[in-house]
């Protein structure tokens, strides 16, 4: 019986132990399967957002689409001019008999011919063909009469994919010259507004006259025009071979064949200013094409060395004033003379064809060299639709070729990203963030760099004020708080973890921001005062409480005794900080901050940021270096104690070495935590993306980026997929720093102890 009984619990130990393992083995494969599918998790959102990215940095795509020779306009016929509409269906070409010819650009079928009269009547051909924004065209007839077109396509742009309207010529201005007035070699018109027409005309002997029309209106709704005319030119350095007007009329350029480049301000008519005569090139190569930039702020220049540049007036000393003419983006070279420049209605792309038949496509901002178009013939024309999707070219034996594009993000390159950048209106290259403006001509400014300094510098500040806190407190709480207390101080910190960030951005913004705001400088004094007053409260401790009776009553309690010293040192603080603002700062400290330093103050500024995200973080540090410091083993503080070592030097030299990883990887914890944080800072802040060091401004960092500007980004447009770049880099940067943080963990665990 005794045998079969020990059988019995033989055999039933077996299947539990058994039982054990097996149980063992299942968690063991749901814990490793549970961290695989954690890392899947992660690695695949990585790649989702990586997917949204990368597409800023794809090389454009173009291919041809139709290659035709048009059969429709008169051989004898030169062609001064060219189109296509925004869905690329439908192409035009002007010829030097004012003919426009309308073809279909899958066949090459000439549908329409569209002759333009002449204002003077009669039978005359085209002198020259100037191309302006917007498919606008001035035509200088050879008699000197004027015309200005504008060409539509009407319902184009309805009518994806189906056969778009012809043409619709509407003439915005017509003039007949008079036997009084020279012959024009070349003309340009604009008409801001829909009125007040201005002229100007290049004549012989570098001359130019200006002719502007402007209509007023009485009280009584009647209309009086009056004609403003002047000359201006003559003595230039060198004969004027290129001009290009501005979209309002109020300056003109010129380039001359030794290599100068020219601007006049024409908003004074009856008396132009030549403001600006800059060399382009120092070998003086004539200056060959010229063109304004979508803008009317930047001019494209290219001669006939085959440089290009775009310029535009900028001060030397930086102080805004005294702006000339400034080279401002250097251009890839073209492999021959540039003959024409075409801006885009869309962005800050240029369109120029050379010598050679080479059309090339570069991105003012970002400086890029974007897609180069050739037939193997040279090409005498080109024109691009107005969605940027497609260029159309002719060459000599009127071979019409259309490419189409695939160009969704021209800005973007390394440098527009992380470089400093010379805008237009800028005196300097600078790093902005700005990716939105009233205006449609708007340069997009989307630098990450002042977003990445903004978050670097509101950890930075939030990490100065919460590392010493919550280490200090962890120290104290695990080493010389009594059990009973700490059970209940511990639970309370550890809640304050679980208070949501929108909730402390909310009281920093509109209750801690103004509280600061109108006692500054208190709470500067603050900064030396208390301290100043704790360290001497500590010193009338050990002084007057160093009884044994004291002592046993107080172990545990020390802190209770700092709140008096504390309070005492808010009061003097705020006394003697008035005090102090009143006698040395006439009574108001920020103006006199922005009187004599030059910096202003913010209400929302990184002091109110290092308090609220100083705040979210340290319970989570305090929480993970006070476990760390609690699990070193009793007998280690024992035997120290047991030697004669005080509390403190205990504290200091045994339990916070021991512990040093727990507590390293608990600051890097809070580090990755204020660095990804964005409620707090998006309500706390002024959210101004600038890079200053000051704490009395704010700043805006990439995680608030992304709140602010997701709601409006166009959907895969370059800001939404900036906006998830910045993702990325958040990513990143936390990969880092949990690399680094568990690399130097595993350091100092080897170093210090396995604790």
């Amino acid at each position: 019986m005794r045998k079969e009984g020990v059988k019995q619990t033989s055999s039933m130990n077996d299947r539990i132990f058994s039982r054990a393992k097996r149980n063992d083995r299942l968690a063991a494969w749901l814990i490793n399967i549970g961290g695989l599918l954690v890392i899947f998790a992660v690695i695949w959102i990585l790649v989702l957002i990586m997917k949204v990215a990368l597409p800023l940095f794809l090389e454009p795509k173009a291919g041809v689409v139709a290659s035709f020779t048009l059969t429709g306009v008169a051989p004898a016929a030169e062609i001064v001019g060219i189109g296509t509409d925004d869905n690329l269906q439908t192409g035009f070409v002007l010829d030097d008999s004012g003919t426009f010819s309308v073809f279909d650009n899958r066949s090459g079928k000439v549908m329409e011919t569209l002759p333009v009269a002449p204002p003077g009547g009669g039978r005359q051909s085209v002198a020259s063909v100037a191309e302006a924004p917007g498919r606008r065209y001035d035509i200088l007839w050879k008699d000197g009469s004027f015309t200005a077109l504008k060409v539509d396509f009407p319902g184009a742009e309805d009518r994806d994919g189906g056969d778009a309207n012809t043409l619709l010529i509407t003439t915005l201005l017509e003039e007949v010259r008079t036997a009084s007035h020279p012959l024009p070699l070349r003309s340009l018109a604009r008409i801001p507004e829909g009125k007040n027409p201005l002229r100007v005309n290049l004549l012989e002997g570098n001359r130019f006259s200006l002719a502007k029309k402007t209509v007023s209106e009485d009280l009584a709704g009647n209309e009086t025009s009056r004609t403003v005319r002047s000359e201006f030119g003559g003595d230039l350095p060198g004969t004027v071979s290129s001009v290009a007007l501005d979209g309002k009329g109020e300056f003109l350029y010129a380039g001359t064949d030794t290599g100068h480049l020219l601007r006049w301000d024409l908003t004074d008519p009856e008396s132009p200013q030549l403001t600006d005569t800059v060399k382009v090139s120092e070998e003086g190569h004539p200056v060959t094409a010229l063109n304004l930039v979508l803008g009317d702020v930047s001019v494209a220049v290219g001669d006939r060395a085959g440089s290009f540049s775009t310029w535009f007036p900028a001060s030397e000393t930086g102080l805004g004033s005294g702006k000339t003419l400034t080279r401002i983006h250097p251009l890839a070279k073209h492999g021959s003379a540039v003959e024409a420049v075409l801006p885009s209605q869309r962005s800050k792309t240029l369109f120029s064809l050379d010598k050679s038949g080479s059309i090339n496509v570069d991105h003012m901002t970002s400086e890029r060299r974007l897609l180069t178009f050739s037939t193997g013939k040279p090409l005498t024309h080109h024109g691009v639709s107005g969605r940027e999707n497609g260029v159309i070219a002719v060459d000599r034996d009127k071979r019409v070729t259309l490419w189409s594009i695939d160009n969704p993000h021209p800005e973007i390159s390394l440098k527009t990203l992380f470089g400093a950048v010379w805008y237009e209106g800028y005196d300097k290259p600078a790093f902005v963030w700005q990716s939105s403006s009233a205006s449609d001509d708007f340069e997009p400014k989307l630098s990450l760099t002042p977003l990445i300094f903004g978050t670097l510098k509101g950890t930075l500040y939030a990490m100065i004020f919460a590392v010493p806190l919550a280490l200090l407190g962890a120290i104290y709480t695990s080493q010389f708080m009594r059990p009973r207390l700490k059970n209940y101080v511990k639970p309370a910190i550890e809640i304050m973890a679980a208070v949501p960030s929108v909730v402390i951005g909310f009281l920093a913004g509109l209750w801690l921001a103004p509280l600061v705001d109108k006692a500054i400088v208190p709470f500067f004094v603050a900064v030396a005062v208390i301290p100043l007053v704790v360290v001497m409260a500590i010193f009338l401790w050990q002084k007057f409480g160093s009884t044994r009776l004291f002592k046993r009553m107080a172990k545990g309690y020390e802190f209770l005794f700092l709140i008096p010293a504390l309070l005492l040192g808010v009061y003097v603080s705020h006394a003697l900080g008035v005090m102090l603002e009143s006698v040395l700062f006439a009574g108001d400290f920020k103006l006199w901050l922005f009187d004599v330093l030059g910096t202003r103050f913010d209400q929302r500024n990184s002091i109110i940021i290092a308090f609220a995200l100083g705040l979210a973080v340290i319970p989570l540090i305090f929480t993970m270096a006070e476990d760390a410091l609690s699990n070193v083993p009793k007998n280690l503080s024992a035997a120290s104690l047991a030697i004669g070592a005080s509390r403190w030097q205990t504290a200091w030299r045994v339990v916070l070495p021991s512990a040093l990883p727990g507590i390293f990887s608990a600051v890097m914890i809070g580090f990755g935590r204020a660095i990804g944080e964005t409620m707090i800072v998006l309500m706390a802040t002024g959210n101004t993306p600038i890079m200053d060091w000051s704490i009395f401004n704010g700043f805006r960092t990439l995680s608030a980026n992304i709140a602010v500007e997701i709601p409006e980004a166009p959907v895969f447009g370059t800001l939404y997929r900036v906006l998830f770049l910045s993702a990325v880099l958040l990513f990143i940067f936390t990969f880092i720093i949990n690399t680094v943080a568990e690399v130097l963990r595993q350091k100092f665990r080897k170093k210090y102890g396995r604790f």
